[in-house]
């Protein structure tokens, strides 16, 4: 992979470990009302995002037109606001593993929905790839009880988290990846409002405490602003397709996390669920082929040569 590639894969990467660790904050945030939270949540990811959108922001949202803007209110409602209402309607009749499991699926949705929707075939490569990590995330995390109603909602998790890849795609380029955080933030902060007073009415949002406190910032600062900027510039370098790849990583971390708030472990299955991750994001990402060709590569050079040379380190020419 070339040095582009590289630093887009570790970006994406790097997003997808931070949201796997949001699973932890999640987990003490059961008794604050939802859209609250998710209000107070978006709303200060926004009021950090806005001095770092970038030069002549103001004129690039007035430029989008009304199809971009409601692609716009889409994803936030279908990839932010309703993945994450679509997760916990889930776990009051399934258990975690369940929606987990079909959101683990999304790299092969996303592998052949883009190139479709782009007039393109799916590449092989990245395809194999995406079912790789969808098995390694179904090993991490196995399956759990459920009915048909924790099945319909884990579908729509899936699809929550397929369209915060897939909308993204056609307002990435005008918008850039921080003002396209910051909007998004925005948009989704409203939309949780409107959620709460429909749904909670007076009650929708109240004081959290310490704890809840701590986990909302953690949420807000890191989760957000740090890993929805990494996720788009990660998504603008490498594309959709390999892009999403890498959320196999977040059900890996969720594993590896639990056990510091004594809400899971890490063993033999999360492991052997790992590493197959590991190996579909290598093969998708175009990784090993790299590594295969720069193997042919430095093959033909000894063959031709009669000796081993690394392109990568070659002695100057002493100037005359």
């Amino acid at each position: 992979m070339n040095a582009t590639t590289t630093r887009g894969a570790l970006l994406a990467a790097l997003a997808c470990v931070l949201v796997g660790g949001s699973f932890t904050a999640n987990s003490v945030l059961g008794d604050y009302p939802y859209a609250g939270g998710q209000f107070l949540r978006y709303a200060l990811a926004c009021l950090l995002l806005v001095p770092v959108a970038g030069k002549g922001a103001v004129d690039r949202l007035r430029a989008l037109t009304p199809r971009q803007w409601g692609r716009l209110g889409l994803l936030a409602a279908v990839g932010m606001v309703g993945f994450n209402l679509a997760v916990i309607a889930a776990e009051r009749t399934a258990e975690p593993a369940v929606p987990g499991v079909f959101v683990g699926c999304a790299p092969v949705a996303v592998a052949v929905l883009v190139p479709l929707l782009d007039g393109r075939r799916p590449q092989r490569v990245v395809l194999y790839g995406a079912l790789l990590v969808a098995v390694g995330a179904f090993t991490v995390q196995g399956w759990g009880r459920t009915d048909g109603e924790g099945i319909a909602f884990s579908v729509c998790a899936l699809a929550g988290e397929v369209g915060f890849a897939v909308l993204a795609v056609p307002v990435l380029r005008p918008l850039g990846p921080r003002l396209l955080s910051a909007t998004v933030c925005a948009v989704a902060a409203v939309e949780s409002a409107a959620v709460g007073l429909l749904v909670d009415g007076s009650g929708w949002l109240r004081r959290p405490d310490g704890v809840e406190t701590a986990a909302l910032l953690w949420q807000a600062v890191v989760v957000t602003v740090v890993g929805f900027v990494c996720w788009y510039m990660g998504m603008q370098r490498i594309g959709a397709e390999r892009a999403t790849l890498f959320s196999g990583l977040i059900p890996v971390a969720a594993a590896c996390t639990a056990p510091l708030v004594g809400t899971g472990s890490y063993g033999p299955a999360q492991a052997a669920g790992s590493a197959l991750v590991g190996l579909g994001v290598a093969l998708g990402s175009g990784a090993l082929t790299g590594v295969r060709r720069d193997r042919r590569a430095r093959r033909r050079a000894f063959r031709g040569n009669g000796h081993l040379e690394s392109p990568a380190v070659r002695v100057p020419e002493m100037p005359e």
